[in-house]
């Protein structure tokens, strides 16, 4: 009951898995939103005491046999056999549902075969779910009754990058040209419409496909294809030519610099739906975005009688350029691939470079 921030999911080699929604949760009168500021002399507010442990949100043992979680709603952690709404106070789970979530469950739905490989390859579904309402919302705007003159005109203009995200199937690639407008366009749009969003207390996602003005989308868009042209000569720019995994030396606070090495990255923000995050963005002085969150260190971890794990670290182990773990693991990280996971003695021993006993 000290945990007031970390959503927990938990496996153990008894088979056990679990979900905890947080643990340190105050007791708090429900005829507020908790969300807001709230007056601190009514009596109504203040300190209630914390809920205990068996009266918060929790998944254990669910029946479909996985648990997933992507700092989203804990409604559904387990798909059907998640915790129910009702059955909590509203201030306990304020996430709301996000494109992340939504993706994990369908690759996890029915799925009762996985191997470490199969669940790594599921990781990497290339789909970016949060565009499946999106791109329709933008490309039904040429044909809206309430269109403006104004807007008609840009349609017309936009019409051309229309068309290239009307045939896109939603999937990630490094040559993808789709990838990289409506990334842009929808960034463009969430910056333009994010305090609207707010002040209607609507979700983001859904504020931006339903809420909108077709001039807004528009406008958006046009104003994507044209950094693009600007930026990088065209506006059908692949996206591995802008998405860029980038370290140049130990620093913990990366300078990035379009102009030396870097790599591309096919996986895209989490915002956007990928299960493979990639959290990137531009910097002083850049073009190309680079990333610096989301997928750090990822592992898979078969539980048995025997363990057997894969993982990747972004980058490298050590600081140094100059050593060789610097950077060995970048291409596999950008790749989606994954090294073996030396647990045992004997498998550390068969692999080992240097031996160290403290006092040597």
């Amino acid at each position: 009951m000290t945990n007031s921030s970390n959503n927990t999911v938990y496996a153990d080699s008894g088979g056990n898995i679990s979900y905890y929604h947080g643990n340190f949760v105050p007791r708090r009168n429900a005829q507020f939103n908790w969300n807001q500021p709230l007056d601190g002399s009514n009596p109504a507010t203040q300190w209630q005491g914390l809920h205990p442990v068996d009266e918060l949100i929790t998944v254990f043992n669910p029946p479909n046999g996985w648990i997933q979680n992507t700092n989203n709603t804990p409604f559904s952690a387990a798909g059907e056999f998640s915790p129910k709404p009702e059955d909590y106070p509203k201030y306990m789970a304020n996430n709301p549902e996000n494109p992340r979530g939504i993706h994990a469950v369908r690759v996890l739905n029915g799925k009762t075969d996985f191997t470490i490989d199969s669940l790594i390859e599921a990781a990497y579904d290339p789909l970016l779910t949060a565009f499946e309402e999106l791109i329709p919302a933008l490309t039904m705007t040429t044909a809206m009754d309430d269109m403006t003159e104004s807007a008609s005109a840009s349609a017309l203009e936009a019409l051309e990058y229309i068309d290239l995200l009307r045939g896109w199937d939603y999937r990630y690639s490094i040559d993808s040209t789709e990838t990289s407008l409506a990334i842009f366009w929808a960034q463009q749009l969430m910056d333009d419409v994010r305090d609207q969003a707010l002040a209607a207390n609507i979700n983001i996602y859904e504020f931006m496909a339903n809420n909108t003005t077709a001039d807004q989308k528009l406008n958006a868009l046009r104003v994507a294809a044209q950094t693009l042209e600007s930026d990088f000569g065209s506006w059908q720019v692949a996206w591995g030519e802008i998405n860029r995994y980038q370290r140049l030396n130990g620093d913990i606070v990366q300078n990035f610099d379009d102009d030396a090495p870097s790599l591309p990255v096919a996986f895209a923000s989490s915002r956007w739906g990928s299960l493979a995050s990639f959290g990137s963005r531009r910097y002083s002085g850049t073009k190309k975005m680079y990333g610096t969150s989301g997928n750090s260190f990822v592992a898979a971890v078969e539980f048995g009688e025997r363990l057997k794990a894969k993982a990747i670290t972004v980058g490298g182990l050590q600081s140094d350029p100059d050593l060789p773990h610097f950077d060995d693991q970048a291409e596999m990280y950008a790749s989606g691939e994954f090294r073996d996971v030396l647990f045992y003695p004997e498998d550390i021993q068969a692999n080992l470079e240097a031996q160290y006993h403290p006092g040597e």
